[in-house]
């Protein structure tokens, strides 16, 4: 089937984000203007808002359990894929997305395992480690801005977020083997993405300065 059919297996790969060799749009690079109001930031300011709620509904609870509390959770994990999609769908990428994305989702994660914590919904000492590479990454990012380097997504770090928020997803109502099992499993290749983003961007750095 041709490239220039729009329905073309290459085109819906790239569309349903399951190709990602090409390079990153020009809008998302670095000093490029933020462009805030587009329908992709949109689904992130909603993200961001509902981690607030998500918490208040998780500490309502006696035991940390909580369909509606789970489902808050799901729907702002979900929006991670759906602001992404409606970038490719629509073209509206933008400078503030490609920051604004990462931080929703490194909160989400964090907001999670602070529930997780308290009720002690998955095993401490993973929720310890979890927190400590989200804010390593939280630091990387901020190393990356300062110095003009932005830290490309790798593929280990793609495939880390879903057996993370599947994990604690799966902990605010149902607790156990199953959900600390995708817990470790995201744990472990989000050590491997960290010490992977790490080795690339002090390479970039070096070859910046």
């Amino acid at each position: 089937m041709s490239e220039k059919n729009p329905f073309g297996r290459g085109r819906m790969r790239r569309l349903f984000g399951l190709d990602r060799s090409a390079p990153p749009p020009r809008q998302t690079r670095s000093g490029e203007p933020l462009n805030p109001w587009t329908l992709p930031n949109l689904v992130g300011y909603v993200r961001l808002a509902a981690i607030p709620v998500f918490l208040v509904l998780a500490y309502r609870t006696e035991d940390g359990t909580s369909f509606l509390a789970a489902m808050v959770f799901w729907a702002i994990a979900a929006g991670d894929y759906l602001d992404g999609f409606l970038a490719r769908v629509t073209g509206q990428y933008s400078r503030l997305g490609a920051l604004l994305d990462p931080l929703v989702d490194r909160l989400t994660i964090l907001a999670g395992a602070v529930v997780c914590w308290s009720f002690e919904l998955l095993p401490r000492w993973a929720l310890a480690l979890l927190a400590l590479r989200e804010l390593s990454m939280l630091f990387l990012a901020q190393y990356g801005l300062r110095h003009g380097v932005d830290i490309k997504v790798n593929w280990p770090g793609r495939i880390s977020v879903f057996p993370i928020m599947g994990g604690i997803w799966l902990a605010l109502f149902a607790p156990g083997w199953v959900a600390t099992a995708l817990l470790l499993w995201g744990l472990v290749m989000a050590i491997i993405a960290t010490v992977l983003y790490a080795r690339e961007g002090l390479r970039a750095t070096r070859a910046a300065s």
